[in-house]
């Protein structure tokens, strides 16, 4: 056994969220694509099979109420505030998060002050993101200005009405400074949308304390709420009486049984609300947050880095000098709970990792990504990863 096998083991033994990992289902594949799709919790598919033989096979139209369907945007919400670091009341679940960026970034344009015709993008934001908000602004006569988030400060302006920024960058892992772009985003007056995609469940976001106008994300990552769970919306408390979302759905009228031509919304954030609520995906969701009871933010986010830390040591031990560069940045406040490695042919090489049993994924043309998901993967995994992936290199 290798030095660096001892140390995993060793680290693991001491890992006081190890025990989490038997929670999930898993074999022995290590699988770090977590921040594309988390894995699934043990206890899921027990409660959906409850949803369907009892809530929606025996109650029927009555699990609205006795069920508690109709109320589950919100009561999932308040489940997910903790992570992202809201009070309750400012998130509602559904939707797509593209959806969801539409909603906030027009409403944002509407909270804005007169005037100002411009929205500032991430220039390497999320492909959606960009398209969803060009959109957006061409419905409002806007202009997109796209920006890296570093260079936001100096592109901020008088005619800045919103800022559309990534707090983790998908390709290379890279963590934006949340608070510090909040503020500024702020001082020129204008209104802060941030898409927590690849931080929510990995990492503090803080959204009330660092003063977050509007945020996004979606729950199958991280939160691991099943593939195409519904996504979120987050209005700040401040917003909410004036929050105008450019979808005014029925169920986000203030008496939506009434059925009335004219529409008045409702109060706080029910008003992110469109149409009915997808109850299957919603409710799986609800049962997979249940993995976070007793679980703390900060332990979540100081096992991410010392996971990446020892990845990224073991990957300069084993993995023959040139073959692969870092694309995350080394320092801790700049990196996320992904590795990106840049790998000239990475598309075959993915491939030969993922048929030796390591499950990441790439982004054309050459980068390897690699997710942590500290609730689920060990110190063990991050080895192993590295060594197959040395002698994927080698051979």
């Amino acid at each position: 056994m290798s030095d660096l096998q001892e140390r995993a083991r060793a680290l693991d033994a001491a890992d006081e969220l190890a025990p989490l990992r038997e929670l999930f289902t898993l074999d022995d594949t290590v699988y770090l694509d977590g921040n594309s799709l988390g894995a699934l919790p043990r206890h899921v598919p027990a409660r959906l099979q409850e949803v369907l033989t009892r809530e929606w096979g025996e109650l029927r139209i009555r699990s609205w109420g006795e069920s508690g369907w109709w109320t589950a945007p919100e009561r999932i919400g308040d489940r997910i505030a903790p992570i992202v670091g809201a009070a309750a009341g400012q998130i509602v679940v559904g939707d797509s998060t593209s959806v969801n960026v539409f909603k906030a970034v027009v409403a944002a344009t509407r909270l804005a002050p007169e005037g100002r015709d411009e929205i500032l993008v991430d220039a390497d934001t999320f492909p959606t993101d960009g398209y969803i908000a060009a959109s957006a602004a061409r419905m409002t006569g806007h202009r997109i200005v796209p920006v890296a988030p570093a260079e936001v400060p100096g592109a901020l302006g008088p005619r800045t009405a919103a800022v559309l920024l990534n707090h983790v960058d998908y390709r290379s892992g890279r963590l934006h400074d949340l608070p510090a772009l909040t503020a500024a985003v702020h001082a020129a007056g204008a209104v802060s949308v941030w898409d927590l995609c690849h931080s929510a469940g990995a990492l503090p976001v803080d959204l009330d304390r660092h003063g977050v106008d509007l945020a996004v994300g979606c729950t199958y990552k991280y939160l691991n709420g099943g593939p195409g769970s519904p996504a979120y919306l987050y209005v700040a408390a401040r917003h909410q009486p004036v929050f105008d979302s450019p979808l005014p759905g029925w169920t986000s009228h203030a008496d939506p049984f009434a059925m009335t031509p004219g529409y008045e919304a409702a109060d706080g954030a029910v008003r992110g609300r469109v149409g009915t609520p997808d109850i299957l995906s919603m409710l799986a969701l609800e049962s997979s947050l249940d993995v976070w009871d007793g679980v703390g933010i900060e332990a979540v986010r100081a096992k991410s880095l010392a996971l990446t830390d020892f990845f990224l040591e073991c990957v300069a031990e084993y993995v023959p000098e040139g073959r692969v560069s870092s694309a995350t940045p080394a320092a801790h406040a700049e990196r996320g709970s992904q590795v990106a490695l840049r790998c000239e042919d990475a598309e075959p090489v993915m491939g030969a990792l993922i048929a030796r049993g390591v499950v990441g994924d790439l982004r054309r043309p050459d980068v390897l990504r690699f997710g942590f998901t500290p609730l689920y993967v060990g110190f063990a995994d991050a080895e192993r990863a590295a060594r197959l992936l040395a002698d994927v290199l080698a051979g």
